[in-house]
């Protein structure tokens, strides 16, 4: 079956880089799917789950929106944060969602709601990928 290069890179350096079969992403325009040969396209990304599809098996990858730049033999990945399945410490998530939950019950005027909202949707897709 033919293969496509994945890179998915963040400022702190490549996170992932493989062939894969398939790649899907969620954009703010809808989910996509990605194919070897796909047409050239730039997207922006919504806070989710990468899944690439290698044979029977799909590895996950947790990133906090971004770019896709996809062309017919390369996916590159622009992500501010991302992290595979298996490297995210799931206690830490899970603390983290709490903080951002419990920053949510107690509104303020010192309190960003839109900054504790982002780091609650980044906490539970943390979670969500490790599962």
């Amino acid at each position: 079956m033919k293969t496509v290069l994945v890179n998915v890179v963040t400022p702190d350096g490549p996170v992932y880089d493989a062939d894969v079969e398939m790649v899907s992403v969620k954009a703010q325009s809808g989910e996509l799917g990605i194919l070897p040969g796909h047409i050239p396209m730039v997207a922006p990304l919504e806070i989710g789950a990468v899944r690439l599809k290698q044979g029977s098996s799909t590895e996950l990858v947790a990133v906090s929106g971004g770019f896709i730049e996809v062309r017919p033999d390369k996916v590159t990945i622009l992500a501010q944060t991302a992290e595979k399945a298996e490297n995210i410490d799931v206690h830490r998530a899970a603390e983290a969602k709490r903080r951002a939950e419990e920053r949510l019950t107690h509104k303020s005027d010192e309190i960003d709601f839109k900054r504790a909202e982002l780091a609650l949707r980044r906490a539970i897709n943390r979670l969500n990928v490790t599962k």
